[in-house]
């Protein structure tokens, strides 16, 4: 049986994601934060230190979109920029503590929704779904490098060299 274009290996992952926002966003109601703002918390988190230029790589999106995200988180105190060492048109993003009970609400929100999506699968089925995802999302990297060259490396898998760098500042 040929399954129907909604149930089609694109369709079917655009429709997770858009699901998996949106339920994000409403279990996130109450929170001063917008969904971009926690991306930009959880990337932080994960690569304390990061340069904001690779922080924008590391998000795909502009770095201009990044630098008005970024104002805001640090106007509400949650990040700071930082002068990076040796290049004072670059500003590397660290958390602040203020950041903390928002991360801690973020990853409750996401260890709810990983339930609800993975509700039906045990723990062997939901392994091999998460394995699946993670090899296909490294075949699609393997491949864009493949045909764009190094340039389309992501910032944590090697840093770009100061002579190519842009700022976001």
């Amino acid at each position: 049986m040929t399954p129907s274009k909604q149930d089609s290996f694109g369709f079917l992952v655009a429709d997770l994601y858009r699901l998996m926002r949106h339920t994000f966003r409403e279990r996130l109601q109450g929170s001063t934060l917008t969904l971009a703002q926690g991306r930009v918390l959880v990337y932080v988190s994960l690569h304390e230190g990061v340069r904001q230029v690779d922080l924008a790589e590391l998000l795909d999106v502009q770095p201009m979109t990044l630098a008005r995200s970024i104002d805001q988180l640090e106007q509400d105190g949650l990040v700071e920029r930082r002068a990076a060492p040796g290049d004072r048109r670059a500003y590397l993003i660290h958390l602040t503590p203020a950041a903390k009970p928002h991360l801690a609400a973020i990853g409750k929100v996401a260890a709810s929704i990983r339930a609800q999506a993975l509700r039906g699968l045990d723990p062997q089925g939901a392994a091999v779904a998460l394995a699946a995802l993670r090899l296909i999302r490294d075949n699609l990297r393997g491949d864009l490098r493949d045909n764009l060259g190094e340039s389309a490396t992501v910032a944590q898998q090697r840093p770009r060299s100061r002579s190519k760098e842009r700022t976001a500042a």
